[in-house]
């Protein structure tokens, strides 16, 4: 093997777009004078809880605050989201979040705990895949690439699969107000993560969401499959993971923000089924305890320990304080979800108020 050399060839794959872009690019060049209006995207979870839904609206200026956007209703009996609003004898239904707003109840939540100014951050992985063939983007037809090793953080044709995509969505989420933090090339060759935060309470349910619309948008443009199904490969292959990194105010303070993070693990195992159950579809194919998980069946927590439930960063007991990373969730973790379940069983109990019940 010659020298510099990983031993892994290029893919000969090719993938385009279903209609040519250089006729849209043209169009968006040209034509610069809207008339003074302004396009509005509205963006909402679909019924499954995991698609992406949007539509435009035309309006006569820039709104210059959130309450000045119109109030707008979407067809949910197509998108699995229209309860009966009346009763049979004509009674209207009172108006209440949808079953699949689980935003709400994390916004609940957030309230009660907002003195504990609670700080999120969340490593979203994914897999591009041929959209044609549902098979991981630049893997032979068929068949498999080279054993992971040399694809995480890479750099180099064939290691390093589809980062164009990557690179795309980080510029538009940091043009689009998004926190985004970073990207990189991940284990499993053609899976990537990007990082959302540090966010406030329920915004980093909020940010999170809107980067995943991002990446469909992206991800449609080149024709490819963004998915986060958390094992999308069977076999000896990394899975995918939406890693939840975790602090209060109490965690960041020193010398007793150590002491509180031992306790909120003692916390976070006694409800670790809870937790579980909650974390993601499909992410029993992925927490075996091998490929960097830790055991679906068993909570542990440790320093620097990337087969636990909870890492501890090396330096948190050296500072005496700072945050905690729960590594349970899969990559199709709804972060409403499980930002309020960290902040239920770690800090509602506390203020006198029984946590309630995943839902």
């Amino acid at each position: 093997m010659a020298s510099g050399t990983n031993g892994v060839f290029a893919t000969t794959e090719t993938i385009g777009s279903l209609l040519d872009q250089s006729i849209t690019r043209n169009i968006f060049n040209t034509i610069t004078d809207q008339g003074g209006k302004i396009c509005v995207e509205y963006v909402w979870i679909g019924g499954t809880m995991q698609d992406m839904r949007s539509k435009a609206r035309t309006l006569d200026s820039l709104p210059t605050k959130i309450e000045d956007y119109p109030v707008w209703n979407f067809d949910g009996s197509s998108t699995g989201q229209a309860p009966r609003p009346r009763l049979r004898d004509g009674t209207v239904v009172p108006m209440k979040p949808l079953p699949t707003n689980t935003r709400f109840a994390c916004a609940e939540v957030m309230k009660q705990v907002e003195a504990e100014v609670p700080w999120f951050g969340i490593e979203q992985e994914y897999t591009l895949l041929n959209s044609h063939t549902k098979w991981p983007l630049g893997w032979p037809k068929g068949g498999y690439p080279m054993k992971q090793g040399p694809y995480y953080c890479a750099a180099g044709a064939g290691v390093s699969i589809g980062r164009d995509i990557s690179e795309v969505h980080y510029r538009l989420c940091l043009a689009a107000g998004v926190k985004i933090s970073g990207v990189n090339a991940e284990v499993l060759p053609s899976q990537w993560e990007y990082q959302v935060g540090p966010c406030v309470g329920i915004t980093m349910g909020d940010h999170m969401w809107m980067s995943r619309y991002i990446m469909s948008r992206v991800a449609e443009m080149f024709n490819v499959e963004c998915s986060f199904d958390p094992k999308p490969i069977a076999g000896d292959w990394n899975g995918s993971g939406g890693h939840c990194n975790y602090s209060t105010l109490a965690t960041r303070t020193a010398p007793g923000g150590w002491d509180v993070i031992q306790a909120h693990c003692a916390k976070l195992e006694k409800r670790h089924a809870v937790h579980i159950a909650a974390y993601g579809e499909g992410n029993e194919r992925r927490l075996t305890g091998k490929h960097e998980t830790s055991s679906m069946s068993d909570f542990a927590w440790g320093v620097a320990n990337r087969g636990a439930s909870i890492r501890v960063g090396r330096s948190v007991p050296v500072d005496k304080c700072g945050y905690y990373e729960d590594r349970r969730p899969a990559s199709n973790l709804d972060p409403y979800v499980v930002t309020r379940l960290l902040c239920e069983s770690t800090l509602v109990g506390e203020a006198g108020t029984h946590p309630s019940q995943c839902r």
